[in-house]
């Protein structure tokens, strides 16, 4: 039986935060996949899907935490009110 998770995060800088993680995707192990995309200008979508729950729930918190470093990442070079 296979498991999926799938986040949408809109915001303007989905780009930048794509672009600070796509690279990880290759690197997620035998029980789980990853799939990070941009869907317009501003929704990032991030799908995963594993072979068992404690492997999605690795996966999870895995990807989860690096959309989170990569925007706290962002708020530190670009403060918010600033033009990128």
């Amino acid at each position: 039986m296979t498991h999926t998770a799938a986040f949408r995060f809109t915001t303007p800088d989905a780009r930048a935060l794509y672009l600070s993680i796509y690279q990880e995707m290759g690197d997620v192990g035998d029980r789980s996949s990853v799939r990070v995309r941009l869907e317009g200008d501003d929704t990032l979508i991030l799908d995963l899907s594993a072979t068992d729950i404690p492997a999605l729930r690795a996966a999870l918190n895995t990807w989860l935490r690096l959309i989170t470093i990569a925007v706290e990442m962002r708020e530190v070079a670009v403060p918010p009110g600033v033009s990128a």
